[in-house]
């Protein structure tokens, strides 16, 4: 891991930054907030709405529906359930997800756009016994993205967060790390590392190998994004570990102003 980080860090020195205020290709309009798990320093814009839809195996549909509401600052609140899909009764969450968060410094050359913020929505079944997701929400959260120029668009992102879902007796600060490469004005891929510090206690969720994700995503148009995801690529849950996982998301954005 250490190695990685060098690596890396070295790469990020020998591209030239620019100040970048899109995702998903040349031509975007809006940011990304969330990677595929993690959340970015992204935020909408004031006057924004922007709802999503993800669709993950056992059934299971999320949405959200979040709303810039002042410069810099947007709101959301997010709801669904397992076996939403399929056969047999839904399983509802418990409670509906609220999410905020704050953009404290916009990107510039030589600065990161950093954002802070909060988010309660987990993703996969929710295990009442234990008080939390199969992949526990974020919770608080410090967020920082760059954006450089090398072929189209290359960005970093990096999370410190603390999710409140610690009944499990695993409550420890968790770190995530992710990139994006732009390929053309409307695709990118994707991936992110959770390191699942707050998820490798239990014999019965994260085994300590971390949550790797990748994904595709196409701008179709119009504020409308579909995405393609891999999850769990390390097999890290033990409720599941034949395989990873494979999830749709939708976005679409619009401005009500």
């Amino acid at each position: 891991m250490r190695t990685l980080l060098i690596i890396t860090a070295t790469f990020i020195l020998q591209v030239s930054p620019i100040f970048a205020q899109g995702s998903a290709g040349a031509s975007a309009k809006y940011e990304y907030r969330y990677l595929i798990d993690m959340p970015t320093a992204g935020i909408l814009d004031k006057g924004n709405v922007g709802i999503t839809t993800d669709i993950l195996p056992l059934g299971v549909l999320v949405a959200k529906i979040e709303v810039g509401v002042f410069d810099n600052v947007s709101f959301g609140i997010s709801y669904g359930g397992a076996n939403i899909i399929g056969t047999g009764s839904p399983e509802w969450y418990k409670w509906p997800g609220v999410n905020f968060r704050v953009r404290l410094i916009n990107e510039t050359t030589l600065m990161p756009a950093i954002a802070l913020g909060f988010d309660s929505q987990g993703k996969g079944e929710y295990f009442e016994e234990f008080g939390r997701y199969a992949i526990k929400s974020p919770g608080f959260f410090a967020a920082s993205s760059k954006n450089f120029e090398l072929l189209g668009y290359l960005s970093f992102h990096g999370v410190i967060n603390y999710s409140i879902e610690n009944k499990d007796g695993d409550g420890f600060i968790n770190l995530i790390v992710g990139v994006e490469k732009t390929l053309g004005p409307n695709f990118s891929v994707l991936g992110e590392y959770d390191l699942g510090f707050n998820d490798n206690s239990s014999d019965l969720f994260g085994k300590g190998t971390g949550y790797l994700n990748v994904a595709v995503k196409w701008g179709v148009g119009n504020g409308f994004t579909i995405g393609l995801e891999l999850r769990d690529i390390l097999t890290n849950k033990q409720w599941n570990p034949s395989a990873a996982d494979r999830a749709l998301t939708m976005e679409f954005i619009q401005s009500i102003f």
